[in-house]
């Protein structure tokens, strides 16, 4: 097709305006997805819908996106057993025995989404389901719930040693290196550029400090206060993604609490196992000098010994080892509840089918999430934003940090993909970084990098259209557009603040030891400022909510 110039802005912004506007995230997704297929047929809107169909066709096909829509089936069939069987209920009463307010809830689910580091979609899954009837009971918010789970998902993930992402983070970085035909350790280069990534950090310490002062600003600050005084978690006509109580029914009584944590532990152990399996598969696949012992003893061909976690982790495929940690959780609850004959047989299936279909809607916005991401590389829409950047040809070596941080973030929020604007944007930033620093690898290399980095985690983070947001949504059971509105404020925040400490980067303070601190301070000047301001808005002093305690 023709260049378009400025109209490939278009698909992604009609989505995310339609989504916004009518809140009805399926009908903008595809909206989205059709004007694509519209432009790419050059105006026909018979071809183009028959366009956008085979990009819907293709996103269920494709083998990765095929395996993370059956692990969400297999996710939901696994929490319908779970909830089922009464036991969480069971860990929501003996949890609450420790946590007796709405802080330590709050602030609990900051620990778990910093503790499941590994991979986002884990971190989804595991935050929300286990804080969501702990929450509830603590009079928390769904929005506030999904504000945590989403926080700690992909800004974690992105910063851990050892993770899903690592391997991918590595490969983008080596690609710019290439580019640069610069010989340097990727890793040192993704571990120098960790202190960089302003945003991701910053973002995970402001869940903390609003988690336990309780003190919001924006529409978080009227779901929170809505939540403690009214007792409603979610607002009169929200339309959470998974609705686990209507599907499904009551739980059972007498719940137990092995029900709920051995699946559970099946679920993170397996996935883990899976990515070092599979990791370990992929280096093989590039290394076939496995020794007599190996070949021998190992019948599936995998040399485990030979590689640690954090080299498998590099190179694994999470959908695959995601996959079979959840058909693992299926499978050890179904033997627990029907073993000991908790459940009936017809039971059991009806409670898998129903937990699956729980998963139906969640999963038509994942198909047209990536629709949508087939559509904005159809028409261009990165290398456009590229080529605004990349056009002026001054000597911008300072300034590269900042201008691929903003770059980044807008390509990630209006196409919905971390990893999608990493493989635009990563390889990109480390060539022309090293291109003003005549190939040598010093603070500007790093921070470009960084920045490029925790950019793209900012669309990731809170764009309507992220499949990790959007799992945020699902998991915690929140409306996505409540999640999505709620959320954003606090999200510009940390970014306002990340593009100053960039700006500063420019002007010549460029080590990080006296950035972060100084963005800390930043941070938590401007939320004491935003939750004193909405507090005078909304007649809420301090935007300080009340802190729900149990009674004894």
């Amino acid at each position: 097709m023709a260049e378009v110039g400025i109209l490939s802005l278009l698909p992604p912004l009609m989505a995310i305006i339609l989504a916004i506007w009518t809140k009805r995230i399926v009908l903008a997704l595809f909206a989205g997805v059709w004007i694509g297929g519209v432009m790419v047929a050059g105006g026909n809107p018979l071809v183009g819908t028959i366009q956008a169909l085979e990009w819907i066709v293709n996103s269920v096909t494709s083998d990765w996106n095929a395996r993370i829509l059956i692990f969400d089936f297999l996710i939901g069939a696994g929490v319908g057993l779970i909830y089922k069987s009464g036991a969480v209920n069971a860990l929501a009463t003996s949890l609450v025995k420790r946590v007796k307010s709405s802080r330590g809830a709050s602030v609990l689910g900051w620990i778990l989404g910093v503790l499941i580091f590994f991979d986002d979609y884990t971190n989804t899954i595991v935050v929300g389901n286990t804080m969501r009837p702990i929450t509830d009971r603590m009079k928390v918010s769904r929005e506030m719930l999904a504000y945590i789970d989403d926080s700690t998902a992909a800004p974690v993930a992105g910063l851990a040693f050892v993770s899903t992402w690592i391997g991918y983070e590595l490969l983008m970085i080596g690609k710019g290196l290439d580019n640069s035909n610069v010989v340097y350790g990727t890793y040192n280069v993704w571990l120098s550029s960790v202190p960089y990534r302003f945003y991701s950090i910053l973002a995970i310490i402001l869940v903390l400090i609003i988690a336990y002062t309780h003190r919001h600003y924006g529409p978080m600050l009227k779901a929170e206060y809505r939540a403690r005084t009214e007792g409603k978690v979610i607002r009169n006509g929200a339309k959470p993604l998974m609705t686990i109580e209507i599907d499904l029914g009551m739980p059972k009584e007498g719940g137990s609490l092995w029900d709920f944590v051995i699946p559970l532990i099946t679920l993170v152990c397996v996935s883990m196992l899976g990515l070092w399996y599979t990791g370990a598969a992929n280096l093989n696949a590039y290394s076939q000098d496995l020794d007599w012992w190996t070949e021998l003893e190992n019948p599936f061909g995998v040399s485990f010994i030979n590689y640690s976690f954090v080299e498998s982790f590099r190179e694994a495929d999470a959908a695959t080892a995601l996959l079979w940690g959840s058909f693992a959780m299926v499978i050890v609850a179904s033997i627990m509840l029907l073993g000991r004959k908790k459940m009936t047989v017809e039971e059991w299936e009806d409670t898998i089918v129903k937990g699956m279909k729980q998963m139906l809607f969640a999963n038509t916005i994942l198909i047209l999430a990536w629709s949508l991401g087939t559509a904005t590389e159809s028409v261009g829409t990165g290398d456009y934003i590229i080529s605004l950047v990349t056009g002026s040809g001054a000597n911008l070596g300072p300034w590269m940090p900042l201008i691929m941080f903003l770059s980044a973030m807008f390509i990630a929020f209006t196409t919905g993909t971390s990893w999608g604007t990493f493989a635009i944007m990563v390889p990109l930033g480390t060539q022309l970084s090293m291109a003003f620093t005549n190939g040598q690898i010093n603070e500007i290399v790093f921070a470009t990098i960084g920045a490029t980095f925790t950019g793209s985690i900012f669309g990731d983070h809170c764009s309507p259209i992220s499949d990790t947001t959007i799992m945020s949504s699902i998991f915690s059971g929140c409306d996505h557009i409540d999640h999505v509105i709620t959320q954003l404020p606090y999200a510009i925040t940390v970014a306002v603040i990340g593009s100053v400490l960039y700006l500063l980067f420019a002007l010549g303070i460029t080590s990080w030891m006296v950035l972060l601190p100084l963005g800390i301070v930043l941070l938590i000047g401007a939320w004491y400022v935003l939750s004193e301001l909405y507090g005078r808005k909304y007649g809420i002093p301090h935007g300080k909510v009340p802190v729900y305690v149990v009674e004894e």
